[in-house]
């Protein structure tokens, strides 16, 4: 098949999980709950630390940031797949297949650096808690996490540029369910030798740096609570970083996972499974890890949720503030 310039080219088309006709309601089902589930969670989460003035503090301003980069991670990927099943259709439009790239970058950049600002929040907070409020203040936080968003901003702009110079053949099939760089750049019909180089060079910067920053951190945290002669406080002190390890491991462990069978398969079914553990049931997992391990979140939540919205309390704050008011126009 004759290779056509980008220009020409309107679609791909994304084979997905399985082309089995009686397993497409199952597949739709299924991820649609998946999806619903992971928005509802994280999007609590956010809602428990805005609201709650317990949780206003670096280490849950940097759980909402994450929580927020998950709904974000799961919905480039997601929604397409579930419109295609329902429509039995398999088209992207080429601009769809790089736009789904662009914020699937953005966002799994932003996961590992927000990672890896927590585990430093964590050594802050456990190696010197004397001083932890004057380093972890919130000019810092905030410039930490706006500095993960623009790095991945620029990081991912490039490799969509350099992605919309390669040429495609017509009806271009990619073995995914969704358009994921390495496996665009597979399908490609015209030489990839830059993307490629840059691609691992940022997948080598990008991903050891946070890896470093993350076993660096829970290095000094080890050995700091190694010199801690009470086992109570070594608990306790531990016990704050046991939610950000599980996230930790699962993350990287998918991830891994992800790279390990694309690189050392050519089974595109186990690559789609690895990466469906990655793009769909991480971000789904995190905020159930955090509410389940952490006694101020589960009441933060426990809050919100039994917060009146129109109820009788309500109502009296209402009555409350207009009385107010008036008393204020009155005099």
């Amino acid at each position: 098949m004759e290779a056509e310039n980008h220009t020409v080219l309107s679609h791909f088309l994304l084979m997905g999980l399985s082309e089995d006709p009686d397993l497409q309601p199952i597949l739709f089902v299924l991820f649609l709950c998946m999806y619903l589930v992971t928005v509802l969670g994280n999007l609590l989460i956010i809602l428990a630390v805005s609201s709650d003035s317990h949780l206003h503090t670096p280490m849950y301003f940097f759980l909402s940031n994450l929580s927020l980069a998950d709904i974000c991670f799961i919905s480039t990927t997601v929604p397409k797949m579930l419109v295609n099943i329902q429509a039995h259709s398999k088209d992207i439009s080429y601009l769809e297949c790089l736009a789904q790239a662009y914020f699937f970058i953005i966002y799994t950049g932003v996961d590992h650096f927000l990672l890896s600002i927590m585990a430093f929040d964590r050594f802050v907070a456990i190696c010197h808690p004397l001083h932890y409020t004057v380093i972890m203040n919130p000019r810092l936080c905030v410039l930490l996490v706006l500095l993960s968003w623009l790095i991945m901003f620029w990081v991912s702009l490039i490799h969509v540029l350099l992605l919309n110079q390669l040429t495609f053949s017509t009806g271009t099939e990619i073995p995914h369910f969704f358009c994921e760089l390495a496996q665009l750049l597979k399908v490609a019909g015209s030489d990839t030798i830059i993307n490629d180089i840059f691609m691992y060079v940022v997948a080598a910067l990008l991903g050891m740096v946070p890896v470093t920053g993350i076993l660096f951190s829970y290095s000094q945290i080890v050995s700091s609570l190694m010199r801690m002669s009470s086992s109570v406080g070594k608990y306790k002190a531990f016990s704050t970083c046991g939610s950000h390890l599980c996230v930790v491991s699962l993350f990287y462990g998918t991830a891994f996972g992800v790279n390990l069978s694309s690189a050392g398969t050519q089974s595109s079914s186990r690559t789609m499974i690895a990466s469906m553990m990655y793009t769909v049931v991480t971000p789904m997992l995190n905020p159930f890890i955090y509410s389940l391990r952490n006694k101020d979140v589960k009441g933060a939540l426990r809050r919100l949720l039994s917060r009146p919205v129109f109820g009788p309390s309500w109502i009296t704050d209402l009555r409350t503030k207009l009385t107010l008011q008036n008393l204020k126009l009155l005099l």
